[in-house]
């Protein structure tokens, strides 16, 4: 299983701490994470790893194995790594009001196909706090926006 932490909902420039739990004693396997832009198009990373002798895996712990988007002990790197399938797109975000929804799955091995998946989880990357209202300012020839905290 992914545990999250925060479990389902975090600030999108909020560290996001992502562990594996129930492996077999050093279990290779992929991460791999998504989401899709206001536009639909999809971005992705995935990153190779091997579980501890507990069968546990936690990213803040277990430096990534070449062969991924990145390797190297990084902690959100699943999330800084994701990149287009189409070549030059960026993600931008342009209703701050709704969050992207980041799709996380775990998969057997380390091929360039996916292995059988084992687990996978939903997390909810927000862009406002609870509470803060959205104010639009328009005086004159003067544009923007006002936010406002609870």
């Amino acid at each position: 299983s992914i545990r999250l932490s925060p479990a389902a909902r975090s600030l999108f420039d909020e560290p996001l701490a992502i562990a594996v739990q129930g492996l077999g004693p050093r279990q290779q396997v992929t991460l791999r994470t998504s989401l899709r832009d206001e536009t639909g198009e999809l971005f992705q990373a995935s990153a190779r790893y091997q579980a501890g002798e507990d069968g546990q895996l936690d990213l803040a712990r277990c430096p990534a194995l070449p062969g991924g988007s990145f390797s190297g002990l990084e902690p959100m790197g699943l999330l800084w790594a994701m990149q287009p399938q189409k070549p030059f797109w960026r993600l931008v975000k342009r209703d701050v009001q709704s969050p992207f929804l980041l799709q996380l799955e775990v998969f057997e091995g380390h091929g360039e196909r996916p292995g059988r998946l084992l687990a996978q989880a939903q997390h909810e990357r927000a862009f406002l706090r609870d509470g803060v209202r959205r104010v639009p300012v328009r005086e004159g020839r003067i544009r923007a926006t006002l936010f406002l905290p609870p």
